[in-house]
């Protein structure tokens, strides 16, 4: 699946419609006929979505998000509205309570699904940081939230080939959005990025013509691919309404679209959510990237250590138990390394750990958190992924490792190093399906797993991946 969605409206035909939409596009669809029953729903299973009529029985999309935000299970659970009828002051309203979107009806298959797949993106990348974030936290290493009345005003750069509407939008914009403004040709807009100060947003406005839309939504994987501007929030604004264009430019990665033309309101409002956004995820990577720095890194080769890594997997399988997110656990340990040593030496060891570690970060995913836990033992955690997923990685390793000999000072010719790893696989919503009694894997419980196969994987002859098989 990919990712849950709770689904809220009190008619229950737009509910099936959706649910039909949502399932076909292989999403988890969950079902709420009020807010009460929302609520409560989020509380029993955490969705990485929720889609909310803008009116319901007891309250409407805006007062929903309140409610979740009053919860810590459920603070960051985004929230996008559908209305049949909705004025503009109802949309502003829905949208400064917190509700991502306002989508009117008839929906537009296409955009829908395209703005589900970027909410849901950006929700996980934001879940992913704070699981790493709590972590730190939880080892003394957080830093001090900075108040929001002394950050500094925000910087804006408006982007768009048409410099006359730029200039006029401008001047509806400035007295609204208390923030530095910066307005840019298409053609020069990274030039520009490169010679002001950072950029908080950008604001891509996209002509009417689609062939220089399409030109204009290609600036969003340079954007992205520049140091200077790859965490910056995107806004793409268009003139006229493109379902299409609109949901490929979320799918390039955009992170909110506002698809029914220039409204300064609610540009200044959509601008501010991003701000808040960017300057979150700055402080958690500042948080996760400081203080594990000085800490819970591995000294000789880079790798997370097991101070760092202990309670990493104990909060991601909380985390993975809440959501119902599958994860794997890898014991990975070298194969007969204390011949090298013994051999080579000890600088030689050194450098075959020293490579061993690249060769893991080569083989696995950024999400994927690798750490050396003894003296040629590691552990791999890998968040939201598949059965068949971890296997190939474990594979990769194994391949990895033994492929390519390794270059020591100690000897002339390179040696030949091999790795056994025992995986084990947690599925937390087939483990409730199967059981509703028993109690939740657990971190520990994986990684005991994950040992038992790797001395399984070795007593079968090393240099291989053996699956840990749960209790019955």
């Amino acid at each position: 699946m990919q990712g849950t969605i709770l689904i809220v409206d009190a008619i229950a035909t737009n509910r099936i419609v959706l649910k039909v939409k949502l399932a076909t596009a292989f999403y988890d669809v969950l079902q709420a006929g009020s807010m009460a029953d929302a609520l409560a729903q989020a509380k029993q299973r955490t969705p990485d979505l929720i889609l909310s009529a803008l009116d319901l029985p007891d309250g409407g999309a805006g007062a929903l998000c309140a409610a979740l935000h009053a919860n810590p299970q459920t603070d960051n659970v985004p929230v996008i509205a559908i209305a049949a009828h909705a004025d503009n002051p109802a949309r502003m309203a829905a949208l400064k309570e917190g509700v991502q979107d306002v989508l009117r009806k008839p929906v537009d298959d296409t955009l829908l699904l395209g703005r589900v797949r970027s909410v849901i993106r950006a929700h996980n990348a934001a879940a992913e940081w704070q699981v790493r974030d709590d972590t730190t936290r939880a080892l003394g290493l957080g830093l001090a939230e900075t108040e929001e009345h002394f950050a500094p005003r925000g910087h804006c750069i408006m982007v768009g080939p048409d410099a006359a509407h730029l200039q006029k939008w401008a001047a509806q914009l400035r007295p609204v959005l208390r923030a530095r403004l910066t307005l840019a040709p298409t053609a020069s807009v990274m030039r520009t990025a490169a010679q002001e100060a950072e950029a908080d947003v950008f604001v891509l406005a996209l002509p009417d013509d689609t062939a220089a839309a399409l030109d204009q939504l290609r600036l969003i994987a340079e954007l992205r691919a520049h140091a200077a501007t790859r965490h910056a929030g995107v806004l793409v604004l268009q003139t006229s309404p493109d379902p299409t264009l609109g949901a490929q430019a979320l799918d390039l990665g955009a992170d909110d679209l506002m698809s029914e033309g220039f409204d300064a309101a609610e540009l200044a409002l959509r601008f501010r959510a991003l701000l808040r956004s960017k300057r979150m995820q700055a402080q958690l990577r500042a948080s996760v990237r400081t203080g594990l720095q000085a800490a819970v890194f591995d000294s000789l080769t880079g790798l997370h250590n097991r101070r760092y890594a202990m309670p990493h997997l104990k909060h991601l399988a909380d985390h993975a138990t809440s959501t119902g997110r599958p994860f794997a656990v890898l014991a990975a340990d070298l194969d007969h390394f204390k011949q090298v040593n013994d051999f080579y030496g000890h600088a030689s060891g050194d450098a075959v750990l020293v490579e061993v570690a690249e060769r893991l970060r080569a083989c696995l995913r950024s999400t994927d958190m690798i750490s050396r836990i003894g003296g040629e033992e590691f552990l791999v955690v890998m968040p939201a992924t598949t059965l068949n997923e971890a296997r190939r990685a474990a594979m990769r390793i194994c391949d990895a490792i033994s492929s390519r000999r390794f270059e020591v000072p100690g000897s002339a010719d390179p040696i030949a190093v091999t790795i056994s790893i025992g995986m084990a696989f947690a599925d937390p919503t087939k483990k409730a399906a199967r059981a509703l009694d028993q109690e939740a894997e657990t971190g520990e419980s994986l990684l005991n797993r994950a040992d038992k196969a790797l001395y399984a994987a070795k007593g079968q002859g090393r240099n291989q991946v053996t699956l840990g098989r749960p209790a019955a």
